[in-house]
C-alpha cells in the first residue's frame, strides 16, 4: 500500500476535500492529513508521498522520512522543498504549474485596481463614515511590465491589453508571446522599470532572484509607479521597498508575498498608507482542490505504475 502524507494549514473542509477525493480514486492508497509540519511525526516513517506548499513544510518531513519517494508540490513554485538540507537525491518532486492563470491574473488586476482608486482609502472613510471624493488614475494607456513569463504572466498579459494597457515582459527566455508589446531580457529589467506605470512581480524565487527588485531597480522607476509583488518575499529587498514607500520615491505597493510569513505585527508595511497587504492569497480560490486533482491524479497513477518519466510538471528527478 502507497502511504500519503497531506500537509495543509488550510481550513478543514479543504484538507478533507483533498483527502476524499484522493481516496475515492485511490482505494489501495492510505491518505493521512494533518494541519501543520509538526504534527507530522506519527506518519513520517511510513510516508512513500508527500503532498505539502512549499511554506509549509520543514526539513524534518524529509529527513525522518526514510521511505519518501516522491513529493508533489501544492503550489507553482517549489521553494522551500527542492532546499530543503535533507532531501535526498532520489526523491522526486513535481509541481503545480499551470494551474494558477486565472486566479493570479485576478489577483494581479485587482491590485492594479485598487491602487488606482486607492481602495485602501475608501475602506478608511467607510470606517469612519466620511464622505470623500478624489481623481481615480486609469489603467486604461498604462504600461505593465512583468517580472517572470510564465504560465501566469502569458495569462496576465491578455487581460491586460483588454483594458487597454501596454505590456512588456521580463524574462530570461525572450520570446514573442500574444499579449506582449515588448519583450525585455532579465538583464534588462532596470530598463522595463523605468518605463512601467506597474511593476508586476511574478518571477520563481530562487539565489538568482533573491533581491533581484533592488533599490537600483526602485530608482530607476516613475514616481507615479507602483510595485505589485505576487511572487515570493524574498525576490523583493523589503528594506529597499520600506525605504523607497517612505520617501515617496514610488507612489505605492501591493504586496501579497512577504520574506517572513505571517507577515509580523509590528512590521512596518502594515500602517504605510500607500501599501496595500493581503495574506499570500494570490493562487487561493474557491476551485483550487478541483483544479489541482488532475495533475495529482495523472502523477499518482505514473507513481503507482512506475511510469515516472511521463508525471507532469517534473522539477526534480
Amino acid at each position: 500500500m502507497v502511504n500519503l502524507l497531506l500537509v495543509l494549514t488550510h481550513a478543514p473542509e479543504v484538507r478533507n476535500k483533498y483527502k476524499e477525493k484522493i481516496e475515492a480514486l485511490f482505494p489501495e492508497v492510505a491518505v493521512n492529513v494533518v494541519d501543520h509540519h509538526s504534527k507530522a511525526d506519527p506518519y513520517l516513517g511510513s510516508t512513500d508521498v508527500l503532498l505539502a506548499f512549499g511554506t509549509m513544510t520543514s526539513d524534518h518531513l524529509v529527513k525522518d522520512a526514510s521511505r519518501l519517494k516522491w513529493i508533489q508540490s501544492l503550489g507553482a513554485g517549489t521553494d522551500g522543498i527542492t532546499d530543503l538540507p535533507s532531501l535526498r537525491p532520489q526523491v522526486m518532486v513535481t509541481s503545480m504549474r499551470g494551474i494558477h492563470g486565472a486566479p493570479m491574473s485576478e489577483a494581479a488586476l485587482m491590485a492594479m485596481l485598487a491602487l488606482c482608486r486607492d481602495l485602501p482609502r475608501s475602506v478608511r472613510a467607510q470606517d469612519r463614515h466620511a464622505w470623500e471624493r478624489w481623481p481615480s488614475r486609469l489603467l486604461d494607456r498604462a504600461t505593465v511590465a512583468i517580472f517572470g513569463v510564465g504560465a501566469i504572466g502569458e495569462a496576465l498579459a491578455p487581460r491586460c491589453k483588454a483594458l487597454g494597457m501596454t505590456v512588456l515582459g521580463i524574462t530570461s527566455t525572450p520570446r514573442l508571446l500574444a499579449g506582449f508589446d515588448h519583450m525585455y531580457g532579465r538583464d534588462q529589467l532596470l530598463t522595463a522599470a523605468g518605463e512601467a506605470d506597474f511593476l508586476v512581480v511574478l518571477v520563481p524565487y530562487s539565489e538568482d532572484t533573491r533581491n533581484a527588485v533592488d533599490q537600483r531597480i526602485l530608482a530607476a522607476m516613475k514616481p507615479s509607479g507602483f510595485v505589485i509583488n505576487l511572487a515570493r518575499g524574498g525576490v523583493v529587498d523589503e528594506d529597499a521597498l520600506i525605504d523607497a514607500l517612505r520617501q515617496r520615491r514610488i507612489a505605492g505597493a501591493a504586496l501579497d508575498v512577504f520574506a517572513t510569513e505571517p507577515l509580523p505585527a509590528d512590521h512596518p508595511f502594515w500602517d504605510m498608507k500607500n501599501v496595500l497587504v493581503t495574506g499570500h492569497l494570490g493562487g487561493v480560490s474557491d476551485r483550487y482542490v478541483d483544479d489541482a486533482m488532475p495533475i495529482i491524479e495523472h502523477n499518482m497513477r505514473c507513481f503507482i505504475t512506475s511510469d515516472l518519466e511521463n508525471m507532469r510538471n517534473i522539477v526534480r528527478h
